[in-house]
């Protein structure tokens, strides 16, 4: 398992547009993979621009190739003011 960490910008005026497409995008894909997504942005925006960041932690194997696809059904695409970034890290360590 890894942990997926996406960015990617919103102009303002899509907010709250954009907003509910991702929360159903995460929904359908936590009750699909049993997780816990998480939605973040950064607290100012800059020239008009806020920076979202998508958090899958514990995604299983193959999950990237099923979040690509639920991206594309999802509508978001049109919303973004450019394109989403992937990281990808896995834990050196559990504490549990």
């Amino acid at each position: 398992m890894h942990d997926l960490y996406i960015y990617y910008q919103v102009r303002e005026e899509d907010s709250s547009a954009l907003l509910p497409l991702v929360a159903a995008l995460q929904s359908e894909l936590a009750a699909r993979y049993t997780l816990a997504p998480q939605l973040k942005r950064r607290p100012q925006a800059k020239n008009g621009l806020q920076t979202w960041m998508e958090v899958y932690p514990a995604a299983p194997s193959g999950f990237d190739t099923a979040l690509a696809q639920a991206v594309e059904r999802s509508g978001i695409l049109p919303l973004l003011a450019g394109p989403r970034h992937t990281e990808v890290f896995t834990d050196l360590i559990s504490c549990v």
